[in-house]
């Protein structure tokens, strides 16, 4: 037959393209990517703590716990992932079937002993087409023309030629030497398995990809986090939760400046800097004309330096308004609000004189009309207070960057909330969860009855999603739903298309000072050998410096427990989502 190529235009080979560069700007050196070692144990640690935000095909957060629950440690594993990370596969329960036999939580078992060779590397699971076609080969002692049709029928699942493919499979068993029982049992295994099944070659490629991005991850923090920035630049929500894995992986991520920044995120070794075309109002061709007047004569002194110097083409007084505000003339020292409040005062008499100059009118003692007097040139000092000046970078940058009203509380927060707000999308169509943030604009609106209801956004450390509260909850809540008012929301999800909207059943106001301790509440009768080991393995996978309590609960009294010091957590919504799975949905307090 022909050979069969197809070729994927992914947005993550620009991005690792985009890496090498950034790589080899500040070392010197382009790592081969196409031959990096497919053994590095720091590779896989990172998979086995679900740290694989950014990372291509890995990122999303059922997958992150599955491999939290898998504990990767060769490539192999990640092939398997991929084929098995799909609808049917997932539903099919395949997935988690797959984890426990790789640890020993259940026993890997074959129908026949010709088929551990076939099987082996995926614990006894059929999870590549291409191991159906080896079984009917080796036991049914099919060709392989044959194995595909058998194959593409399983695919289909068309009961007459399923019939028919059956009848086959058992004579062709038979004619091998084997019962017609175990023709017909190993039938019905690999029918079972077979419509899940998934192209292996296709699936190793894109784990290839995907350990590539991890690499880069693992190994070239800053650069590989700034390219996958500028790969979402204009997906703000995107944005967004990378820069929270920048936070958690303590990379530094500083607003735009004059002096170092490009059109997009740069990266040194240690830290990653803003693009100034990510501010509002500021074009690429402004950009570029900013940074070639850097490059050809050296940084800017200072602000009025900047206006000196700048083409004229740069010079609109919306554009330098909206770099003041997100922080691009910082380094030079100035308040942001000083500059706001001289800059355009300074723009406009520098426009004058530097378009006098190209016109060729000079002052009757020569040279151009006299500069703006030392004295005009003075900023004032003080600043917006920390709210304004960060509702001003907001605005300007689409998010929060120097600081955020979050930061301190994030992890009380975590205790609420049963997952991040970007999770939402992997959840099902109008499942419940609970979700903890800030609000921000709100659109208040009335039904046909003239009722009050409420969309507004909520925005945690990683992203943030439009909220609606319907005129019941409004009646309930209605006071709690403000502006800067830290929430935890409980609802449903509400997938629209590709978009999703959080529907609000209930509002509360979390105690903001609570003890940062995690601590569970479970039946003593619930806690068998078997769940404690679980509880173990999900808290070693969260280390932290939080202590763990479990409070043991009979008919008639309660025991607290401290967990050893071994087992201290880092609290995150992910810890906590998993805790409520394996205890119970009201076991973290």
């Amino acid at each position: 037959g022909l050979l069969k190529m197809d070729f994927l235009g992914l947005m993550t080979l620009a991005t690792i393209e985009r890496s090498l560069d950034l790589v080899e700007r500040n070392t010197g050196t382009r790592p081969d990517i196409d031959n990096v070692p497919l053994d590095d144990d720091e590779v896989y640690e990172m998979f086995r703590r679900g740290d694989s935000i950014g990372v291509f095909q890995f990122e999303g957060g059922p997958m992150r716990a599955l491999m939290r629950n898998l504990g990767p440690d060769r490539f192999e594993h990640l092939i398997t992932l991929n084929a098995l990370y799909r609808p049917g596969p997932l539903g099919a329960g395949m997935h988690l079937e797959y984890a426990d036999r790789k640890n020993g939580r259940s026993a890997v078992e074959y129908l026949h002993p010709d088929l551990e060779p076939i099987l082996r590397d995926t614990y006894g699971i059929i999870a590549y087409q291409e191991q159906v076609m080896q079984t009917a080969q080796v036991i049914a002692g099919f060709s392989m023309s044959d194995a595909d049709n058998l194959r593409k029928a399983m695919g289909k699942k068309i009961p007459s030629v399923m019939k028919e493919q059956e009848s086959k499979f058992v004579a062709g068993s038979i004619a091998n030497g084997h019962t017609e029982e175990l023709a017909k049992e190993l039938f019905g295994f690999i029918e079972h398995f077979a419509g899940y099944g998934f192209n292996k070659s296709h699936s190793a490629a894109y784990a290839y990809i995907a350990y590539q991005t991890a690499w880069l991850k693992t190994h070239h923090r800053a650069e590989y986090m700034a390219a996958l920035l500028t790969s979402v630049k204009s997906n703000k929500d995107k944005t967004a939760v990378y820069l929270h894995e920048c936070r958690m992986m303590d990379i530094p991520v500083r607003v735009p400046g004059v002096n170092v920044s490009e059109r997009d995120f740069m990266a040194s070794t240690d830290e990653i800097v803003f693009g100034l075309s990510a501010v509002r109002n500021v074009g690429e061709g402004v950009v570029d004309l900013i940074v070639a007047e850097r490059v050809e004569n050296g940084p800017y002194s200072d602000f009025f330096d900047f206006i000196d110097r700048v083409d004229i083409q740069v010079l609109n007084k919306r554009t330098i308004d909206s770099m003041i505000k997100a922080g691009a003339f910082d380094s030079m020292g100035y308040s942001r609000r000083g500059l706001v409040e001289i800059a355009h005062q300074f723009v406009d008499t520098t426009l004058e004189r530097r378009r006098a100059e190209q016109a060729g009118q000079y002052s009757l003692f020569g040279g151009a009309e006299s500069d703006v007097s030392d004295q005009s040139r003075d900023v004032p000092s003080h600043e917006w207070d920390k709210k304004v000046q960060l509702a001003f970078e907001k605005e300007m940058l689409g998010l929060y960057i120097s600081d955020h009203p979050l930061f301190g509380v994030e992890k009380v927060l975590a205790r609420f909330a049963d997952t991040s707000i970007p999770d939402l999308w992997d959840r099902e169509d109008r499942s419940n969860a609970t979700i903890a943030g800030i609000i921000g604009s709100i659109n208040r609106r009335y039904t046909r009855k003239g009722d009050p209801m409420a969309y507004f956004s909520v925005e945690d450390l990683e992203g943030s999603v439009e909220a609606v509260a319907f005129p019941r909850t409004v009646a309930s809540y209605g006071p709690m739903i403000h502006e800067d008012a830290i929430v935890v929301l409980r609802g449903r999800v509400d997938h629209r298309g590709d978009d999703v909207k959080f529907v609000v059943q209930s509002i509360s106001q979390p105690e903001l000072a609570a003890d940062l301790s995690v601590r569970v509440r479970v039946p003593a009768s619930r806690l068998s050998s078997n769940v404690v080991e679980h509880l173990k393995e999900v808290l070693r996978n969260h280390p932290g410096s939080a202590p763990v309590f479990i409070h043991m609960t009979s008919d008639t009294e309660e025991k607290v427990l401290r967990v050893g010091a071994e087992h201290n957590v880092e609290p995150r919504s992910a810890l906590f989502a998993e805790l409520r799975e394996l205890l119970g949905p009201s076991s973290v307090f």
